[in-house]
């Protein structure tokens, strides 16, 4: 297979890496500068380009973008798919999780953990939303802020409000985050490739530094994931679309606490830590997504008129709850269920004497009218909100 890593830094660890997986498994691998490429846009006809001249396009692209580069990177890669490239980590997943208000926007739909966030343009609603999220101390980021740059730690409401105000003047946008106290200086990053951890490390910030980033002088170790932060991790990064993510999430009382999905996750830090062959298994993902791609089932099923794919989660008062799938009689209503989904675990073509599970989440093809009947139908409901004080 040949494969192009899309990189600014061909000396560095983890490109280093990902070339010596790919040829250590017998396929051809180049590295190529991001912003060496030009975009042709033209009716029926994408291109590309790289330093003036046309190339054989490879069967998968690795995106290496630095957030510096991100909107051109980003349309570089877009490109690449619209010419029928494979990309290990799709273009608008790298757009939206270099978005931290956006990125935050998406996760907070679904049930997964976060700091209570809050951002404003009005400077009069700074301190409400100082209260909002819990009160000071709070940490101020900067939207645009990388490797721990912009991240500032407020111990007074007075003075996140004033460092707010000074950001805003120089045209800076900014959120607002409840400081995790009982994290203070201290993270997880888990690497996740396809639907599993590969490897996590804790990270430990040096001194009275509460920013743990490594590349701020922070000390990192191995650490064995307890299942409900890897359940989170490959959720975050399922959520946001990446294939491959670096998954960040503070270690809070009441249990992770995601703060960051990066599209573009360093090797070194992990690898050393660890141990672990990371660098392989993004390879080994590659491998199985260009041979077996991901297949959208309506796209496929849809022809045999009045049936359809559908998926919804099992409630606790629903009839299937506690029954086998063979009691369930689905087959016998025409509907096949293709996989079951079990606290972040998969559990492909279950049996007959498969026992359906409240919240488990069903996959299923098969006639309308009888899925119309499985699945409940629901309003949704405006979360209750307790007041920041009372939490």
């Amino acid at each position: 297979m040949r494969i192009a890593i899309l990189s600014r830094a061909p000396r560095s660890y983890s490109t280093r890496r990902i070339k010596e997986a790919a040829r250590r498994r017998g396929h051809r691998i180049r590295v190529m500068d991001t912003l060496y490429f030009s975009i042709g846009v033209e009716a029926a006809r994408p291109d590309l380009w790289y330093r003036a001249r046309r190339f054989d396009l490879p069967d998968a692209i690795i995106p290496r973008i630095g957030a510096s580069i991100s909107f051109y990177g980003t349309a570089v890669v877009r490109q690449f798919e619209q010419m029928g490239v494979f990309s290990l980590n799709p273009s608008q997943a790298i757009s939206v999780s270099r978005d931290k208000l956006r990125s935050l926007q998406i996760l907070s739909r679904h049930d997964i953990g976060m700091p209570p966030t809050a951002f404003v343009k009005d400077r009069g609603e700074v301190l409400k939303a100082i209260e909002r999220v819990g009160g000071a101390p709070v940490i101020v980021k900067l939207l645009e802020g990388t490797q721990g740059v912009g991240v500032i730690l407020a111990d007074t409401d007075k003075v996140a409000s004033a460092i707010i105000e000074t950001l805003q003047s120089a045209k800076q946008n900014v959120l607002i985050q409840k400081f995790v106290s009982e994290s203070k200086g201290r993270d997880v990053r888990a690497f996740v490739v396809g639907d599993r951890v590969v490897a996590a490390m804790r990270r430990r910030a040096e001194g009275q530094e509460f920013r743990s980033n490594v590349h701020r002088g922070g000390k990192t170790e191995a650490v064995e994931l307890e299942p409900e932060y890897e359940r989170t991790a490959v959720k975050a990064a399922q959520i946001m679309g990446l294939r491959v993510a670096g998954v960040d999430m503070l270690e809070a009382n009441e249990g992770p606490q995601v703060m960051e999905v990066n599209s573009s996750p360093g090797l070194q830090g992990i690898e050393n830590a660890t141990g672990a062959d990371v660098a392989g298994a993004i390879i080994e993902e590659i491998e199985q997504q260009v041979m077996f791609p991901d297949v959208d089932l309506r796209q496929h099923l849809r022809f045999a008129k009045g049936y359809t794919v559908a998926e919804f989660t099992v409630r606790a008062n629903s009839s299937l709850a506690g029954m086998t799938l063979a009691e369930a009689d689905l087959r016998g209503r025409d509907v096949v269920v293709l996989n079951i989904t079990r606290n972040g675990v998969v559990l492909p073509n279950p049996s007959g004497d498969t026992k359906i599970l409240p919240r488990d989440h069903l996959l299923c093809y098969g006639k309308l009218i009888s899925l119309q009947h499985l699945i409940p139908h629901e309003r949704p409901k405006r979360p209750r909100r307790r007041s920041a004080r009372a939490k």
